[in-house]
């Protein structure tokens, strides 16, 4: 959402909503950029991450970290392994439970695409700072909790 020249935005300029929006769908296009072709949603691109750096993640928090429904993380688990890019194994200590782990394919997947999003969204950060893309990490941070 560009800003259209010599118009009035009224409210809209007080509105902190109305910004992060603005800003969201910039850095969504950064994504969509990245990830063009993969079908490569960002809830998917969390749970691939997520799932990547805590093996034998419980679907019950994986629909915690989307927020979602336990049904709708079970939905999402089983697309992903559908693209081979995730699997369920038994956890060890509960046999009744399972674990979510990458496989070999979902680990170079998820790798790929990180890389390519990092580079992306750095990119179109790059007009912040270091310093102030942390403190807006953090103020954002703040917002969402």
């Amino acid at each position: 959402m560009k800003r259209v020249p010599g118009l009035d935005y009224d409210v809209l300029d007080d509105l902190l909503g109305y910004s992060l929006r603005r800003a969201q769908l910039a850095m969504f296009a950064s994504f969509d950029e990245a990830t063009r072709g993969k079908h490569l949603t960002p809830p998917r691109f969390t749970a691939l991450v997520v799932i990547g750096a805590n093996p034998g993640l419980s679907q019950t928090v994986l629909g915690r970290v989307l927020g979602i429904a336990r049904s709708g993380a079970m939905l999402m688990t089983d697309l992903l392994e559908a693209r081979g890019l995730v699997e369920r194994r038994r956890r060890p200590n509960d046999g009744r439970a399972w674990g979510l782990h990458l496989t070999r394919r979902g680990e170079q997947f998820v790798g790929t695409m990180k890389r390519r999003v990092l580079e992306l969204d750095f990119k179109k950060a790059g007009l912040l700072t270091r310093t102030e893309r942390r403190e807006l990490q953090r103020l954002l941070e703040k917002l969402a909790a």
